[in-house]
């Protein structure tokens, strides 16, 4: 199955019924966190491939009532799970950003470019979008992942990751990509989620100790722990190998979703 069937089929819908509300306001506040941390007040914010807006409606709470909320979101299922309410305070477009005269302050890009087949060209392509972008990348490569028969294979179907990264390398990309990295952060999404068997329990008592210990290794050795990047494009990206195209049309960006 494609990646733009998978979207737009039900299919994903059908592996995910929440389309990852319950995991919104924990990454609202992930991003607060990091606005906070560098005085950013912003009058605009996109969230690209927003799914159901719940992020953005987490944030409108935060936000100054006057902050200008659009969010991006391709899959009509997702949309169609947007309620009145929310719609009253986020604007909800069903496409991809395409550069303004006047970009937003702020877009929020949160496990979206691991499910893009020309990630570097998505990427490449936002640069026009805002001023600053924050981003959150899954780490899903670690030495458990690894050792664990199967278990990259499941992410992908299950959620649809094409692209697995490590830090170094996710941080790259975005250098790559054109972007200036101002900060990160790892986040630790199973600080909040709720195991639903033994293992899981042990898998998150033994994440939260290595993440009391050292982070970074944590993420290297036990994995589930994405970060958190605030980047600013720069005048110019880098050059890609040859052969590589340099255009990328965000409408073509439809193979996506969030994890």
């Amino acid at each position: 199955m494609s990646a733009t069937e998978l979207y737009g089929s039900g299919e994903y819908l059908r592996r995910n019924p929440d389309w990852h509300e319950s995991d919104a306001k924990w990454k609202a506040r992930q991003v607060l966190t990091m606005l906070s941390r560098h005085g950013l007040v912003p009058r605009s914010v996109c969230d690209i491939g927003c799914g159901t807006g719940g992020v953005l409606a987490a944030l409108a709470e935060a936000l100054p009532p006057r902050t200008e909320l659009v969010g991006f979101e391709i899959s009509a299922d997702a949309l169609r799970h947007v309620s009145a309410e929310r719609r009253r305070r986020v604007n909800f477009v069903q496409t991809t950003p395409a550069e303004r005269d006047v970009p937003f302050d702020v877009a929020l890009c949160l496990d979206v470019f691991e499910h893009v087949p020309d990630y570097l060209g998505f990427l490449r392509g936002l640069r026009g979008v805002a001023k600053q972008t924050i981003f959150h990348i899954p780490l899903d490569i670690s030495v458990a992942s690894l050792m664990r028969a199967g278990r990259l294979s499941e992410v992908r179907r299950q959620v649809g990751h094409l692209h697995m990264f490590t830090k170094e390398v996710a941080l790259a990309t975005l250098e790559t990509a054109g972007f200036d990295v101002v900060d990160w952060s790892f986040t630790n999404p199973s600080r909040e989620s709720r195991p639903t068997h033994i293992l899981g329990h042990i898998g998150k008592r033994a994440r939260r100790v290595a993440f009391h210990l050292s982070p970074d290794l944590g993420a290297r050795a036990l994995g589930g722990f994405p970060i958190l990047v605030l980047a600013k494009p720069t005048a110019e990206p880098r050059s890609l190998p040859a052969g590589y195209s340099r255009t990328y049309d965000l409408q073509q960006a439809g193979a996506r979703r969030r994890s």
